[in-house]
């Protein structure tokens, strides 16, 4: 995905290990923090801030750590994440990414305008950019520009229209009064383009189940099926691309942000060949913050 570090190998006699390392990385990766969600209407605002730390595995070896930020305010929001590889992946394939989204919050609902991220290995550093107005692409670019490649399906203005920039659409918004963690959280899917390329991701609801982080949240997660579908802007060939879009046994758990009605990745379980790939929140907290804005329909007093 574009908010972590892409992952290369560094030595010949590992080039196939390599590869479905990488493979197995950009699955995880890819869908770390570009999941699915709405920014659906809502009658009242709601106020909250996550601060979440996570780790990544592969077949139980930690590989990767981040952290992410998120500040959801009466009028506006913002969402940041950073993380790198660690411990014997750091050694062959070192990398770190950030990424950053910015937003409105118009009648409960997050409308993006703009998207920034960035990829450092030792070999080369990335930046993508995106500037949006009510779901539309008005802006993009990537530093230093790709090569074209024939065999890349092209992006087109029309595939730019009504979409989600990867981390706003992590933050899946759950619409009604009722508990939002619950079944109905899952029936969604949602458009995205990362700059790069166009695709879709869509939940199907699995289970509800408790979590308990090392510190901070403890409490049900609402745990979806997700199923990836490429659009445009990719390679059809590339292994990785038909290893996520034939996948069927990926599953992601969402966690409530205190205070609001949205929702967010807590645990991503992404099968691979050399096992199973996991990004997991360690540290979860979360809290409601107060409005800028008056209490509806209470009197002020002395």
């Amino acid at each position: 995905m574009t908010s972590m570090p892409k992952i290369s190998a560094g030595a010949a006699p590992m080039a196939r290990g390599a590869r479905r390392a990488r493979a197995a990385a950009c699955a995880g990766v890819f869908l770390s923090f570009g999941l699915l969600g709405f920014g659906l209407p809502q009658p009242a605002f709601a106020q909250g801030r996550l601060d979440a730390q996570y780790e990544a595995t592969l077949a139980g070896i930690p590989v990767g750590k981040g952290a992410w930020t998120i500040d959801i305010g009466d009028d506006q929001y913002s969402a940041s994440a950073f993380g790198g590889t660690t411990g014997l992946l750091k050694t062959f394939a070192g990398g770190s990414g950030t990424s950053v989204a910015q937003g409105r919050v118009v009648n409960g609902a997050l409308v993006a305008t703009s998207y920034q991220a960035t990829t450092t290995t030792s070999k080369k550093s990335e930046a993508i950019h995106l500037v949006l107005a009510n779901g539309n692409v008005r802006e993009f670019g990537i530093d230093p520009e790709p090569p074209v490649d024939a065999d890349r399906i092209p992006v087109t203005e029309a595939h730019r229209r009504g979409v989600y920039d990867p981390m706003t659409a992590s933050l899946l918004r759950v619409p009604g009064t009722a508990d939002p963690v619950n079944p109905e959280a899952c029936r969604t899917g949602a458009p995205i383009f990362d700059g790069r390329m166009r695709y879709d991701l869509k939940l199907d609801f699995k289970r509800i189940e408790t979590v308990k982080s090392e510190k901070g949240y403890r409490g049900p997660v609402v745990v979806c099926a997700i199923y990836f579908s490429p659009v445009a802007g990719y390679i059809p060939d590339r292994p990785v691309i038909k290893y996520l879009s034939n996948l069927r046994n990926m599953e992601i758990a969402f966690a409530p942000v205190a205070g609001t009605r949205i929702l967010v990745p807590y645990r991503l379980v992404v099968p691979t060949p050399l096992g199973t790939a996991m990004l997991e929140a360690t540290q979860f907290v979360t809290q409601a913050t107060p409005s800028s804005l008056p209490p509806p329909h209470v009197a002020k007093t002395q």
